[in-house]
């Protein structure tokens, strides 16, 4: 008896990746190198940079909430998926541009302002596309797509650093051209499906819309946030790999290893979401962080940071489809804009907080205190997930306890 085949994901789907691919490309190129343009080239303290970075993606995901309502609102994501990549793309030369902070500050504001449009809108158009059955292999592909193009702009960064003398301004100007290719891509190669005939729309934020979002739902969001809690913002990555030593244009190489890792984790554990319960790939995620962090604090050579930034990647493929694909199956069909927006909106206030925490421990106690700062929070995570989590997505029978 012959095996039935395989079922192929959407070509959108694959569409929605590549076009996430192109703009990683873009933003990476700058952010891989935007710690050290800070820090050198305009004297910014890290605290400075960490507050920076806490806002910036706190704005993105609090945007996210405004971007979803509006998507479900009108039933239509595109649009405002288009408007993001195209806001992000624009914004890109005025990296090249700054000579000071306040301009680095406006171009990384409006930049995340663009990733936080089109955020809850992609995430749902995604959910939208995919068949049930397949809903975590559809987050787990367009998040490892998403980390392709994250590695890939550190790499290309890094090559363009070491051809241009370390100019950054050059290398910022380069990275508008995957940005606006990504932008070409999701007008022509993205058709979002037709709303059901006769649906009716309805104001998402209103009482009666948000008591039809589940007990479960607000679990999987109060759990995002605690995963935000213990896991604050790269750029600590990229600072770390310059203290522990090396030439300035190999840094970005960190976030090469860490996205490599992340892209090559994502799909099979995002598939492995759709046929188990995710409680256990979380309470791995958070062991593995763990490990991470520890090996981030006590690394005194480029052996051992490398061993903590691909373990930080490994935790990053286990946890970010699963959380994304729990969204999904947890909310109504035509709330699925709002839901992931207030799974960033609380997200965000995490990143915030743990951005700004870790950037007064670098400066005050020193690296070691940051990450194993981070390595304690992860752990209290992990033990709370054990002890407590029951796991309730629909369609899913609920892990033991």
């Amino acid at each position: 008896m012959s095996k039935p085949p395989i079922a192929r994901l959407p070509t959108a789907i694959w569409a929605l990746g590549f076009v996430s691919l192109l703009m990683d490309v873009s933003s990476e190129m700058i952010h891989a190198l935007l710690p050290l343009f800070m820090v050198d080239a305009l004297g910014m303290s890290v605290a400075l940079v960490g507050l920076l970075e806490g806002l910036a993606e706190a704005t993105a995901l609090l945007l996210k909430v405004f971007s979803g309502v509006i998507s479900d609102w009108f039933g239509r994501r595109k649009p405002l998926a288009l408007l993001g990549y195209g806001l992000s793309a624009a914004c890109k030369p005025l990296f090249a541009l700054a000579t000071g902070p306040a301009l680095v500050f406006t171009a990384r504001l409006l930049d995340r302002v663009g990733k936080g449009i089109r955020g809850a809108p992609r995430d749902a158009l995604v959910a939208d596309l995919a068949p049930p059955a397949q809903r975590g292999a559809a987050f787990g592909l367009r998040q490892a797509l998403d980390t392709v193009g994250a590695f890939l702009g550190p790499l290309l960064a890094t090559a363009l650093m070491l051809l241009w003398a370390d100019n950054f301004r050059a290398v910022f100007v380069v990275a508008l051209v995957p940005a606006l290719l990504c932008v070409l891509l999701l007008a022509l190669g993205v058709q979002e499906p037709e709303l059901p005939r006769g649906a009716r729309r309805v104001n998402p934020i209103s009482r009666a819309s948000l008591r039809r979002l589940p007990a479960t739902y607000w679990w999987v969001v109060g759990v995002g946030a605690v995963f935000t809690l213990a896991r604050f913002s790269e750029a600590f990555l990229v600072l770390r790999a310059q203290q522990v030593g090396g030439a300035l244009a190999l840094v970005p190489l960190v976030m090469v290893a860490m996205n490599a890792v992340y892209a090559a984790a994502a799909y099979p554990f995002g598939k492995l979401a759709d046929r188990v319960p995710p409680r256990a790939l979380l309470a791995g995620g958070l062991a593995v962080l763990i490990a991470a962090d520890v090996a981030l604090a006590t690394s005194t050579h480029w052996s051992g940071l490398l061993l903590g930034v691909a373990l930080w990647g490994l935790h990053m493929g286990m946890t970010q489809g699963v959380l994304a694909a729990m969204v999904a199956a947890s909310a109504p069909g035509d709330l699925r804009g709002t839901a992931f927006g207030f799974f960033n909106l609380l997200s965000g206030g995490a990143m915030l907080a743990a951005s700004v925490v870790a950037g007064l421990l670098w400066e005050w106690l020193g690296p070691a205190w940051t990450f194993g700062a981070g390595a304690a929070f992860s752990a209290l995570a992990l033990l709370g997930l054990v002890a407590w989590v029951r796991c309730a997505v629909p369609g899913r029978r609920a892990p033991p306890r």
